[in-house]
């Protein structure tokens, strides 16, 4: 299973997305989606597990949950955007969460793929909508196949 990964879009979708993404079976979206038409646009890819982030208006905050919960290809994945424990980090994310053998958060804006005995366990694609710090756009690419640890990648989206 191919996954997308992204977060931080605060209402912006470069297009450069839906090539990066094109022919992933589902999109995780880690928050501050901005407005319901960027899940409208990514559900034309695949279909779109999404939380709501800091940012995101009540209309967003009724459909979406703050965590989602999901088993994919044999792994338990947790889905948040992390402006619950301030600055998420990796540590703060698998003492929240115990049972997500795949955290994917958003919030800091800083892309990482965090790596336990080669294993993917923790993912911040960075911002696809408002990067800071000087750093482009970013989704990320997640493989699963039941039996192998999962592969990840960023993905910078330069102009």
């Amino acid at each position: 299973m191919r996954l997308g990964i992204i977060s931080d879009t605060h209402g912006t979708l470069p297009p450069e997305v839906f090539q990066v993404f094109e022919g992933v079976d589902r999109i995780l979206h880690a928050g501050d989606v901005g407005s319901a038409d960027i899940l409208t646009e990514l559900e034309a890819l695949a279909p779109v597990t999404a939380v709501y982030g800091n940012t995101d208006g009540w209309g967003l905050r009724a459909k979406l949950p703050k965590v989602a919960k999901l088993r994919l290809d044999g792994f338990d994945i947790v889905v948040t955007h992390g402006d619950q424990f301030g600055t998420p980090t990796p540590e703060a994310l698998h003492e929240a969460f115990p049972e997500g053998e795949i955290l994917v958060f958003g919030h800091t804006h800083q892309p990482l793929v965090e790596t336990v005995d080669v294993v993917v366990t923790a993912m911040n694609p960075g911002s696809a909508g408002a990067p800071r710090d000087g750093l482009p756009p970013s989704v990320g690419i997640m493989e699963l196949e039941p039996g192998i640890p999962p592969r990840a990648r960023l993905v910078p989206m330069l102009d």
